[in-house]
Order: structure tokens, then C-alpha cells, then sequence
């Protein structure tokens, strides 16, 4: 548990679901104040707040599109209006599609980068405003991917999204470092969310993943969580620009394990 994070106000976008809404309880645990943003999905949002508000901390539900910029503007005052400041910032939200890059239309590639970096810039550029005019020493946490290192086949946008979120944290990190803000990335590999939920059925798809992972197994949200919280704390206040890849090993060449190559 990190004491520093109670009554802290976390933005975190993309939360109905998956990765987001592991963090969200994470974040509640800990007894913060969490903004869960959700697009679409309501679906168990109730039950979400219910558990931070069980656990000592408090929530509310943000509708806000995160490739739009006026959306971002409105989470963001949303927050500040409820609770009375911002703390932390976490990027989340994402989406993907396959597409062999000779078949993938310009409307699918525009989706997947509007989402994952051009929503990730205006939730950085939102915070990190209200963080420089307010003088709060914040921490914006931006989810990347393994594919910010490893190319991609059929995921050519997804790929590029990410390469993209890499080096523009690394650059917010090093822009606003003077005033106390950090920015750093957390790169999941592969994770037992509900987007992989098809690919984790398929025995034979399971098996392929799995060779690709030294550890040996397919990581839970709470583990990436876990990492999220870290990063907010104080235990990594000296720590900026960092991709924290929570991937079992899969960014470190498996096909090297036990000497071969």
C-alpha cells in the first residue's frame, strides 16, 4: 500500500474494462479519489464505484470521447470540479484492429491513432496545463505496449500508435521534469484482458503466446495495476521517462532462452 496516494485524484481513461478498470480498483484500494472515464460501455460502472467507495476512496463516472479534444477538456474539468484538484493522469485507452498493411483503409488507421495517441497527447497536454497553472507536482502514466519495441505484422497502426506514445512521453518527461512533473509509460505484453479473451480460448493461439513469454504464463491486469500505483507513488519520484515494459520477459529475444541462436 502507498499511504501518499490516499486522497489523491486520478483521472483514468478507458475504465470501464480490462486494464483500465484493474487500476481503477487498484487506485481505490489505496483509498484515492478515481475518475473512471468510459466511452460506451456502462456496464458495471455502479458496481466499480461501489467497491473504491468500499475500500475507503471515492469515484465518479466521466462520459468522454478521448480522441476529441473539447471530451478531454470536460474529463478534465469534471475531475477538478468534483474533487477539487488533479493529481495523477493515466492514458489508457486504446483500441486495435488486424489488418494485413496493404488491405488497412486510411478510416481504420485514423480510429487507431486518434484513440491511442492523438487521445493520449490531449490527456497529457490537459493535465500537464492544469498541473503547470496549479503548480502540482503530478504524474502522468501513459500505457503503451511491448509493440512500442516489437514490430507487428497486420497491427502496422497499432505499432505505430505506440512507437509514438514512446517518444512523446520521453519528451513531456523531459519538457516538464524542471517543474516536477513526471511521465512515464507502462508497455503490457500480453495480458488476460477482455480484448485478448478469444485469442486465450484457442488453446493453439494460447500455446503460440505463451512460447513467446519466458515466464511462462499470460500476465493478470492487477499485475499492470500494481505498476500504475508504483509509478503515482512517491516510491518512484526520481523516476521520469521510463517505459516500464510488465511483460513476462517477452521484449528480452525469448527465442534466445536456454542458449539457442
Amino acid at each position: 500500500m502507498y499511504k501518499d496516494l490516499e486522497g489523491k485524484v486520478v483521472v483514468i481513461t478507458g475504465a470501464s474494462k480490462g486494464l483500465g478498470k484493474a487500476m481503477a480498483l487498484r487506485f481505490g484500494e489505496e483509498k484515492a479519489k478515481v475518475v473512471i472515464n468510459y466511452r460506451s460501455t456502462e456496464k458495471d460502472l455502479d458496481e466499480i464505484v461501489r467497491i473504491i467507495k468500499a475500500c475507503g476512496g471515492d469515484a465518479i463516472t466521466v462520459q468522454a470521447d478521448i480522441s476529441k479534444e473539447e471530451d478531454v477538456k470536460r474529463l478534465i474539468n469534471e475531475a477538478v470540479e468534483t474533487f477539487g484538484i488533479l493529481d495523477v493522469m493515466v492514458n489508457n485507452a486504446g483500441v486495435e484492429n488486424e489488418m494485413p498493411s496493404h488491405e488497412l483503409s486510411l478510416e481504420d488507421w485514423n480510429k487507431v491513432i486518434s484513440t491511442n495517441l492523438t487521445g493520449c497527447f490531449l490527456g497529457s497536454r490537459e493535465a500537464i496545463k492544469y498541473m503547470v497553472e496549479h503548480k502540482i507536482k503530478g504524474s502522468v502514466i501513459n500505457m503503451s505496449s511491448v509493440h512500442e519495441q516489437i514490430p507487428w505484422p497486420h497491427f502496422v497502426h497499432y505499432a505505430a500508435s505506440k512507437g509514438g506514445v514512446k517518444l512523446m512521453s520521453e519528451t513531456l518527461a523531459l519538457e516538464y521534469a524542471p517543474k516536477g512533473i513526471r511521465v512515464n509509460n507502462i508497455c503490457p505484453g500480453a495480458i488476460n484482458t477482455p480484448i485478448n479473451e478469444e485469442k486465450f480460448n484457442d488453446p493453439e493461439a494460447k500455446k503460440q503466446v505463451l512460447e513467446l513469454i519466458p515466464m511462462g504464463y499470460i500476465g493478470k491486469p492487477e499485475e499492470v495495476a500494481a505498476c500504475a500505483v508504483w509509478l503515482a507513488s512517491k516510491e518512484s519520484s526520481y523516476v521520469t521517462g521510463l517505459s516500464l515494459f510488465v511483460d513476462g520477459g517477452m521484449t528480452q529475444y525469448p527465442g534466445f532462452q536456454a542458449g539457442r541462436g
